[in-house]
C-alpha cells in the first residue's frame, strides 16, 4: 500500500496596516501589523519517503536549499531527529515576491504537514520564527495583531471582509522595501479605531509604512489604485512590502463584479476576489 498524501493549503495574507516601529540592533525592524489570512494561496502536497525531496509547479522556484520549504522540512526532520524524509509536492498560485506571504504560508504548511507526519517533531513557533518573521502567523490559522518581528502574535476576531487583491506584474523583495523606508519610524497601529471601522463597514483608518518607499520607485502602482478605487471599492493600500494592492468591498458579491472588470479590463494583471480564511484547519 502507498503511503498517504497530506494535502495542505497555504493561504496569501493582506496586512491591514503595518506600522515600522524601529529598528533592533541586528538590523531587524520591529512592526506593529494587523495581519489577515485569505482564502486564495498555494498548495502543498507532502508524504513520507526516504529522503527530502521538492517538487514544484506553476512557478520557477528553486527545489533545494534556496527554497523556504524545503528548508523548513529539512529543520523540522532535523529538530525531530526523524530517520525519514519526505517528498514534497507545491503547487504555486500566488504571484511570486507581492506581499501576499506566499512563501512564509508555504513553509508552515509544510511545518503542520510533517507534524502530521512525524508527529513526536519540535516546538513549531519557535521553528517557525527561526525560519522567517511572517512564518509563525501562518500557524495562528486566523487573523492576528503581530508585533515584535512577526513572532509576537495576539489572535483577533474579525467580522466578514470581503477584499479584490490586484497584482499588476510588480516584484518587491522586503529586503528592498525595508531599504526604501525613510524618515522616522512610526507609532503603533490605532488599532481600536481601525477595529471599529471593519465591524461598522466604514473606510479604514490604516496605513502600510512600506507603501510611499514602494509606490517612489514604481510609479506605475499608482495605475492600481486609480483602478481600485474606480470599481466602486474603498479602502486600497499595497500589502505587506508589496507589489500587491488592494481594496475592500462591502459584499461578496460586490467583490467578485469589481473583480470581473478589473480583470476584464486589464487581462496582464492577476486579479482575485477573496475573504478571510474561516480559520486554521488546512485542506
Amino acid at each position: 500500500m502507498s503511503a498517504p498524501i497530506l494535502r495542505r493549503f497555504a493561504p496569501a495574507k493582506i496586512n491591514l496596516g503595518l506600522a515600522v516601529t524601529g529598528r533592533r540592533a541586528d538590523g531587524y525592524h520591529t512592526l506593529h501589523t494587523l495581519m489577515v489570512p485569505l482564502d486564495v494561496g498555494d498548495h502543498l502536497e507532502v508524504e513520507a519517503a526516504a529522503g527530502l525531496s521538492l517538487e514544484v509547479m506553476g512557478a520557477d522556484l528553486p527545489r533545494d536549499r534556496g527554497n523556504l520549504v524545503y528548508r523548513a522540512a529539512e529543520a523540522y526532520l532535523e529538530a525531530a531527529g526523524h530517520p525519514g524524509g519526505a517528498a514534497l509536492r507545491l503547487i504555486k498560485r500566488l504571484p511570486l515576491a507581492s506581499g501576499l506571504g506566499g512563501g512564509s504560508s508555504d513553509a508552515a504548511a509544510a511545518l503542520l504537514a510533517l507534524a502530521e507526519l512525524y508527529p513526536t517533531g519540535p516546538d513549531l513557533p519557535a521553528l517557525a520564527a527561526r525560519l522567517g518573521a511572517d512564518v509563525p502567523f501562518f500557524l495562528v490559522g486566523g487573523p492576528a495583531l503581530a508585533q515584535g518581528m512577526g513572532e509576537i502574535l495576539t489572535p483577533l476576531e474579525l467580522p466578514p471582509l470581503h477584499v479584490v487583491l490586484v497584482n499588476s506584474g510588480v516584484q518587491v523583495s522586503a529586503a528592498d522595501a525595508y531599504r526604501w523606508r525613510s524618515g522616522a519610524f512610526g507609532d503603533p497601529l490605532h488599532l481600536e479605531a481601525l477595529l471599529e471601522a471593519l465591524h461598522a463597514g466604514r473606510a479604514l483608518p490604516y496605513r502600510n509604512d512600506l507603501e510611499p518607499g514602494v509606490r517612489a520607485r514604481h510609479p506605475e502602482l499608482a495605475a492600481v489604485f486609480a483602478a481600485l478605487e474606480d470599481s466602486g471599492l474603498h479602502s486600497p493600500l499595497l500589502s505587506g512590502s508589496g507589489g500587491t494592492c488592494f481594496a475592500l468591498a462591502r459584499t461578496r458579491e460586490a467583490a467578485l463584479q469589481a473583480a470581473g472588470h478589473l480583470a476584464e479590463a486589464h487581462p496582464g494583471w492577476w486579479v482575485r476576489a477573496a475573504r478571510v480564511h474561516p480559520g486554521p484547519a488546512r485542506t
